[in-house]
């Protein structure tokens, strides 16, 4: 059984047990959200898609941590000119583990 869930403008496959980072939420660790979001739904025998979402179906999360990724460096140069510019991103991310998918 696996879904396809829309959550900060990305797709994720889902299946149960599963754990996945996610753009940072404002919840709560160590507590449960449902996203509603679901595309599609396959449970081995019958896929359901949405249009745009499946009715009634929903994926059951666990919080379990928020953090930041690893740094991205970006370095902007034009050559003869003297201009070099540093600067780096980290971007902040919410961990979720999947505890049920229903539909």
């Amino acid at each position: 059984m696996y879904a396809i869930v829309e959550n900060g403008g990305k797709q994720y496959k889902v299946t149960p047990d599963l754990l996945f980072k996610v753009e940072r939420m404002d919840v709560e660790e160590n507590s449960t959200i449902e996203l509603s979001n679901v595309l599609l739904l396959n449970d081995g025998k019958d896929s359901k898609i949405g249009n745009p979402f499946v009715s009634g179906a929903k994926v059951v999360c666990s919080v379990l941590e928020h953090g930041k990724a690893k740094k991205v460096v970006v370095f902007k140069y034009k050559p003869k000119k003297k201009y070099r510019k540093l600067t780096g991103h980290r971007q902040q991310f919410t961990t979720l583990k999947v505890d049920k998918i229903q539909g």
